[in-house]
């Protein structure tokens, strides 16, 4: 047996404890609240010792390393709260930014730093923002993790303040109740009924306070069934891929938008980010 499959194996001994599973394969009767409830007793056994800590470690290397045409690193990139200042700072994003007078969520500002500091081109940068299951992390995928870690802890704040955050937030939300694609759906279809779940997955309120909270403040995750870590832009682009809607462009102003509007719904909560996702 190889290791990842020995890996694999514990994972999946981890799930069938968690939810009552006999040896004979058969599980014992649960309320659907006590399904959610073995469901997060297997995530915080997972935590411990959660893979993303390679990704958050490659991406300090890549956010301090003099790298790019400019030989440069990104410890003078600003993503809202001064240059080189990470602590709290995903927790306060997406925002407003006067030098390119635009919303931006994290994704979308270390991009704009690596292209404007290290001299990388855009086009390069964004062409594979994704690592396939089980491959290495992406520089995107590592720079994320690494800076959402840097934010465990911090409250959620994402501002509404300047004139275009909100417009975000209402287009948005406007995107949020749209309904559309074969089966005719919106975020809104899944997400804004209490009590739903898909398989064994709970789908979160994300109209309601707690619950919203709770989903935004574990994102960027590590997906055990992926081996990988996962973005907030890769959590909407595979929502807009199960929707049978159109591909989402990677940083585009819709996805900053509906990141707007549900960071808004989730303020208050407390990031605790990179999470582990089944």
């Amino acid at each position: 047996m190889t290791l990842k499959q020995l890996v694999m194996t514990g994972k999946a001994a981890l799930l069938a404890a968690a939810l009552g599973v006999t040896v004979h394969g058969s599980a014992s009767a649960q309320s659907p609240d006590a399904t959610i409830q073995a469901i997060e007793k297997y995530r915080e056994m997972l935590q411990d010792g959660n893979p993303a800590e390679l990704t958050v470690a490659k991406g300090e290397d890549l956010w301090k390393k003099k790298r790019g045409p400019k030989n440069a690193n990104l410890e003078g990139c600003d993503i809202g709260m001064g240059p080189g200042v990470l602590k709290g700072a995903y927790a306060q994003l997406p925002r407003y930014f006067a030098d390119t007078d635009a919303v931006m969520d994290f994704e979308t500002r270390v991009v704009h730093c690596m292209v404007s500091l290290q001299g990388f081109k855009h086009a390069d940068v964004i062409k594979k923002p994704f690592s396939g299951s089980g491959q290495s992390a992406t520089d995107l995928e590592a720079l994320t993790a690494y800076v959402v870690e840097e934010s465990r802890g911090a409250l959620i704040n994402v501002p509404q303040i300047h004139v275009k955050e909100i417009a975000s937030f209402k287009r948005g939300e406007k995107m949020f109740y749209f309904r559309g694609g074969p089966y005719d759906f919106s975020c809104a279809t899944c997400h804004a009924v209490d009590g739903q779940r898909i398989r064994l997955q709970e789908l979160p309120n994300l109209t309601k306070e707690g619950p919203a909270q709770r989903a935004f403040a574990t994102w960027p995750a590590y997906r055990v069934s992926q081996g990988a870590v996962r973005t907030m832009q890769w959590r909407l682009n595979d929502c807009f891929r199960q929707q049978r809607f159109p591909e989402l462009k990677y940083s585009s102003q819709a996805s900053i938008d509906l990141i707007t509007f549900l960071g808004v719904n989730a303020k208050g909560g407390s990031m605790d980010s990179p999470a582990i996702k089944r």
